[in-house]
């Protein structure tokens, strides 16, 4: 049986593969100026080196729907004023980065302008006390407002041009880097570090096999291993960099990866407080399994101190784990795909492969845990923080508005979407197991 296509991995129809289907650039007229992963090292550095010149507004609250937080403080003028900052300091890079990349700048800049008011948009809905509640975070509200224009009104043209999925998760991940503090993982402790490597082996060896087994191409399969093993989309991408994979092969992951992620939010701290679960265990299991970041911290935060400190300790360990199987399996794919054009695994060969925007979330880790001071690091990192929320709020936007739901199921006969949830489902029992292993999973009281 013949692997899925590009074009339907892609979540469009085959006839819908000429020009008008696809983002209209120049791109192939005018060659970029700079590959796109340099440019995500660049654009996320020269952000990063904004705030620590001293360009430092102050975050925007999104929080509203309670008598601390009222709907009235989100709509005053300086808390706009503050989302305006903040826009200006995102949007002015990325616009540097767009004409670097040579798109068309007449339909780019109003489509940017929309995708970052629709992020937006997804954040103020998740800082609704009953989504905050409910661990309703701002990646599944701005993949469902994706979702909702593309399965309405659909994706205008000029709309298309901004919309730059992985260009904003590369910047995203360069600015991620930040915060990945060398410290703060020695300070997590062993049991973390050795829940996530465990973790991580096996569930990605797993993943991989089963995905071949039921007959996914080794691209595909290798992406969605690796989402399910380490930290979902992020993942994801640096698998994708490292293998030099199909894009719309990434694309189909990362929409499977956040709509399978919203029930398991919702689910796993309701399952492990009617089970009476340790909390620390607890954390450590959502840590582990749950896909993004934010995810984790917002399912912890049902879980208590204990328990949230857990789930942000081991996500932080598996997160910082990115770099090291972005180098591995540049290492691998280069052994593996051998040809008669490239009959050599030299170290040329694995440097063009590998993804360069892992090469600046390293260097941005590096530089945060080792040169700069401890005291501006620590007065930064909320903004940091919110920068690369913003990105990856836009990017989770953009994967909405480029996915149609019903090509996630018939993709290759349903194939990859099984074993993506077969990987999924091993994840989340090997996970608990080594939870309580490795932090005392006795049941409360």
């Amino acid at each position: 049986m013949s692997q899925p296509s590009a074009t339907v991995l892609a979540g469009r129809a085959p006839a819908q593969t000429d020009a008008s289907a696809e983002p209209r650039t120049l791109e192939a007229e005018r060659p970029p100026l700079i590959g796109e992963d340099w440019l995500a090292v660049l654009i996320g550095g020269a952000m990063i080196a904004l705030v620590l010149v001293g360009l430092r507004p102050a975050m925007p609250r999104f929080a509203w729907g309670s008598e601390t937080a009222p709907l009235s403080g989100l709509t005053a003028l300086p808390n706009l004023t503050r989302i305006a900052q903040i826009a200006l300091l995102v949007l002015g890079p990325v616009l540097v980065g767009a004409s670097v990349l040579r798109v068309r700048m007449v339909a780019f800049l109003p489509g940017l302008l929309v995708v970052y008011a629709l992020a937006v948009l997804a954040q103020v809905l998740a800082g609704y006390t009953t989504a905050a509640a409910w661990g309703l975070e701002y990646v599944i509200f701005a993949l469902a407002i994706g979702l909702i224009v593309n399965h309405t009104s659909g994706v205008p043209e000029w709309l298309r041009e901004a919309v730059r999925t992985e260009f904003y998760i590369k910047t995203g991940l360069v600015v991620l880097g930040a915060t990945i503090l060398f410290n703060e993982i020695v300070q997590a402790g062993l049991p973390g570090i050795l829940q996530a490597l465990v973790v991580v082996l096996t569930v990605w060896t797993f993943c991989f096999w089963l995905c071949r087994r039921m007959r996914v191409d080794d691209e595909l399969s290798t992406m969605l291993a690796s989402a399910v093993s380490i930290c979902g989309v992020s993942a994801a991408i640096a698998a994708c960099g490292a293998i030099q994979g199909d894009r719309k092969k990434l694309s189909y992951v990362t929409s499977l990866v956040l709509l399978v992620a919203m029930p398991m939010m919702v689910l796993m701290p309701w399952i492990a407080r009617a089970t009476d679960m340790s909390p620390v265990v607890a954390g450590a299991w959502l840590g582990g399994t749950l896909d993004t970041s934010a995810a984790v911290v917002a399912a912890g935060e049902m879980l208590g101190d204990a328990g949230r400190n857990a789930a942000v300790v081991v996500k932080l360990s598996q997160n910082a784990l990115i770099g090291l199987v972005a180098f591995a399996l540049t290492v691998w794919w280069a052994i593996r795909n051998k040809s008669p054009e490239r009959p050599s695994t030299s170290l040329a060969v694995i440097w063009e492969r590998f993804p360069k925007f892992v090469f600046g979330f390293l260097l941005e880790s590096i530089a945060f845990s080792f040169l700069v001071a401890g005291p501006t690091v620590a007065s930064t990192k909320s903004l940091v923080t919110g920068l690369r929320t913003a990105l990856f709020a836009m990017a989770f936007v953009s994967i909405g508005l480029e996915t149609h739901l019903g090509r996630l199921v018939t993709t290759g006969g349903g194939r990859p979407a099984i074993a993506f949830l077969g990987g999924q489902a091993f994840n989340v029992g090997v996970t608990l197991i080594v939870a309580y292993l490795l932090f005392g999973g006795l049941p409360n009281g």
